[in-house]
């Protein structure tokens, strides 16, 4: 009898070190019903609304000249200007981890700055800066270039917004690199634009494509920083978002939630994307 005590007491014992941390099935259940009330519920709402107002009702009011001109400012003003960031967040991100200069902490907390300010503060802002009359807009107009009130300006907004996204996402991949590679790149005869190419960029690929991801997803729902500077003009400068609440105004909830649909559906794919580049950086570079 206690010999075979003794032979179930590993067993007994690889069972208890499974779970180390104790309530894992309270802190699950808390979660799973944490995410259920503020996530999932709320999105299965929408897709059973629509559902109930008919695909072919949806479809109809998604491909309306007006609605079609939204979609068409919002995800070429988000690309562009996360396009624009993926460029300078990646420079803004390499200046702060490899040089040292004076009032570099200063930058370094001005890069979280569209983070915290709320976003109607930074959209009277930029209008009031780029406006004919504004510090920068009365530079431009001369030269023919119209921000504020312009297509232009809600690229300048969704720029302002999403810069942090690229910065922070690119910012740990450069601090934790060795930069011994590059030195051994440069004894080998490499010449430093040939090892930032060849040695570093590789690294930095799918961290610049995250942050453009995250930056393209918080550009498509942005609202406050664009309401503003973009003017509101329906056909030109009016923003999918806009045009939602511009119809729940109108008491139009299903033209809304047609739209709405259509957003979350590009939000779940943006989701995905960034999910695989995280997924595909991994596997590349044999991080668990």
């Amino acid at each position: 009898m206690y010999e075979v005590q003794e032979a179930h007491l590993p067993i007994r014992l690889h069972r208890r070190r499974r779970h180390i941390l104790p309530g894992f099935g309270l802190g699950l259940g808390y979660t799973l019903t944490y995410l259920s009330l503020v996530v999932l519920i709320p999105l299965a709402a929408l897709f059973l609304k629509a559902a109930g107002l008919g695909w072919g009702e949806v479809w109809t009011t998604v491909t309306t000249p007006r609605v079609l001109a939204a979609f068409r400012l919002s995800f070429t003003a988000a690309f562009l200007a996360s396009a624009l960031n993926a460029f300078f967040g990646l420079l803004v991100a390499w200046v702060l981890v490899r040089y040292r200069f004076p009032l570099r902490s200063l930058v370094d907390a001005l890069v979280d700055l569209p983070f915290a300010l709320p976003t109607a503060v930074a959209g009277i802002a930029l209008t009031a800066a780029y406006s004919r009359e504004g510090w920068i807009g009365r530079w431009l107009t001369p030269l023919g270039i119209e921000v504020a009130f312009a297509p232009l300006g809600v690229v300048v907004a969704l720029t302002f917004v999403g810069l942090p996204f690229v910065v922070r996402t690119v910012q740990p991949i450069l601090e934790g690199m060795d930069q011994e590679m590059e030195e051994a790149a440069a004894s080998l005869g490499a010449s430093r634009w040939v090892a930032w190419r060849r040695v570093v960029l590789p690294h930095l690929v799918p961290a610049v494509l995250t942050g453009f991801a995250l930056a393209f997803a918080r550009g498509l729902g942005e609202y406050g920083s664009v309401v503003f500077i973009s003017g509101n003009m329906p056909m030109r400068t009016e923003i999918a978002p806009l045009l939602i609440v511009t119809k729940l105004e109108q008491f139009d909830y299903a033209g809304a939630t047609a739209i709405a649909v259509v957003m979350l559906a590009a939000s779940f794919l943006l989701l995905f994307a960034i999910n695989g580049i995280q997924w595909c950086s991994r596997r590349r570079y044999g991080m668990a």
